[in-house]
């Protein structure tokens, strides 16, 4: 029920499908990953797939991502995702040219979520996560049980938050901040549909909710907000530069900014925390390795102690960092879109060429990449150890005798990639860290957690169902 036909001479092989606009979309919406897979193995590695009104050529072979990621001239990326962004959280479109160097201006300032600023608002969120931990300990005198995808995303929501935004100044801050993040739920529910750009009118009450989440972030709200980051005060300084920005879209901006920092965190924390529980000799590893550097610095665990960590330590734990990559493998499931600015022959390795017109979409789904078992031995396996080796980072992996220059993408590539993927693997650490410092840990249900499709594509996948586990005080 489906043609492949080659249109133009050096243009890819393209599925059609049969239903007219929808092209695939509902076969590769069930299951992208096994869909691209199946078409790799019928038309080889480079192929072009109609979904809903786009036509999206795929290149599967990860040696040639290098050609596609280094070309940022013709292949663009920013007006796809400006286009989805303002839809989704309901501000004007940057590109239009109303607001002059607006997207260069925000661009500028990902400059505070690296190198020195980076390591200041990691110890601010160090201080905020070992707050909220200090806070479950004082209620944990004996085992508790909880479920582990809502314990995530209570601490790392609040964490988050507290970091970015400040201290809700009010004595039931805890409520207020509880209260933004139960909306934001229901909003991130509604989040895969409203990047398959169906229209909010049809999802419930995803509008009002969106409404209402903007609403906390007008200025006169977040000016009651006390020590927040200089990556939002430097946010805050640029929108105001720009009159026809409304109040409005300014929070709406703000918003984004919190979606963009924890919608794809949180449940990658979870995972981290549940593939860790699931296996004990993972757990026992990565615990020697906290308790040794704890030991070594002369420092101790326990609510009443705070935990001093500097970058170059985090960055020494090998065995935690391994762990966290491995749960990044299994779980991501980002689609790397790029925008095709003119008719141009995109040039390949080995004298390959692809014919590509004007607004041709082009992708690479890196989750073939970390599932394929000649990069990765028994892909489907959790090996917490996977990128150590001899007791150092291993950062060398093969395909066919090659070494790959790219092997774990969660945070996409090149020009698309995650600005805020240090501050987010620093704050998955630094919540495994203090849990497993503070804490013994255990899963109380033995049933399997497994992937959620819904996302795929679109970053973090999440679980399917939540599990119980249960935590006490380490003796």
């Amino acid at each position: 029920f489906f043609y492949v036909f080659n249109r133009k001479t050096g243009e890819p092989p393209l599925i059609n499908g049969w239903i007219p606009y929808l092209g695939k979309a509902l076969i590769f919406r069930k299951d992208a990953f096994k869909f691209l897979l199946d078409q790799q193995k019928k038309l080889g590695d480079i192929f072009t797939v109609h979904i809903a009104g786009r036509y999206i050529t795929f290149i599967m072979d990860p040696f040639q991502y290098v050609y596609i990621i280094r070309n940022s001239k013709q292949l663009e990326f920013y007006e796809f995702a400006d286009k989805m962004a303002s839809k989704t959280f309901d501000y004007p479109a940057l590109s239009k040219g109303k607001f002059p160097d607006l997207k260069e201006n925000l661009h500028r300032i990902y400059q505070y979520l690296q190198g020195k600023p980076l390591e200041i608002i990691s110890d601010h969120m160090m201080k905020n996560l070992q707050d909220i931990f200090e806070w479950k300990c004082s209620q944990a005198t004996d085992w508790e049980t909880e479920k582990m995808y809502k314990f995530c995303c209570s601490v790392m929501f609040e964490a988050s938050f507290v970091t970015l935004y400040g201290r809700v100044p009010a004595a039931d801050g805890h409520k207020v901040i509880s209260e933004i993040r139960d909306k934001f739920i229901k909003f991130d529910a509604s989040f895969p549909y409203l990047a398959a750009n169906i229209p909010i009118e049809l999802l419930g009450a995803t509008k009002k909710v969106r409404k209402e989440l903007i609403h906390h972030f007008l200025l006169q709200n977040m000016t009651k907000w006390l020590g927040g980051s200089k990556v939002v005060q430097a946010r805050q300084d640029i929108f105001e530069k720009y009159e026809l920005l409304g109040d409005y879209d300014k929070a709406a901006h703000h918003f984004a900014f919190l979606w963009a920092s924890v919608g794809n965190t949180i449940p990658a924390t979870f995972w981290a925390m549940y593939y860790l529980l699931r296996h004990p000799e993972a757990l026992a590893a990565v615990r020697d390795e906290i308790d040794h550097l704890l030991q070594s610095t002369g420092q101790k665990s326990g609510p009443t102690y705070n935990i001093h960590l500097t970058r170059e330590q985090l960055d020494n734990l090998v065995y935690l960092e391994s762990a966290l990559n491995e749960s990044l493998r299994m779980c991501s499931s980002s689609m790397n879109i790029r925008i095709s600015q003119e008719d141009f022959v995109l040039k390949l390795e080995g004298d390959q060429e692809v014919s590509l017109r004007k607004g041709d979409w082009i992708a690479l789904y890196p989750q073939t990449l970390h599932m394929d078992p000649e990069v990765y031995e028994d892909p489907k396996e959790y090996k917490f150890d996977r990128y150590i080796e001899n007791g150092k980072k291993k950062t060398t992996f093969y395909k066919a005798g090659r070494k790959l220059k790219y092997f774990l993408m969660p945070f996409g590539s090149g020009i698309s990639m995650c600005p805020g993927r240090f501050l987010a693997m620093n704050e998955m650490k630094m919540f495994l860290f203090l849990l497993l410092a503070h804490f013994d840990v255990e899963l109380v249900e033995s049933k399997a957690v497994r992937l959620d499709n819904s996302r795929m594509g679109l970053g973090i996948l999440l679980p399917d169902a939540d599990i119980a586990f249960r935590y006490k005080l380490r003796s």
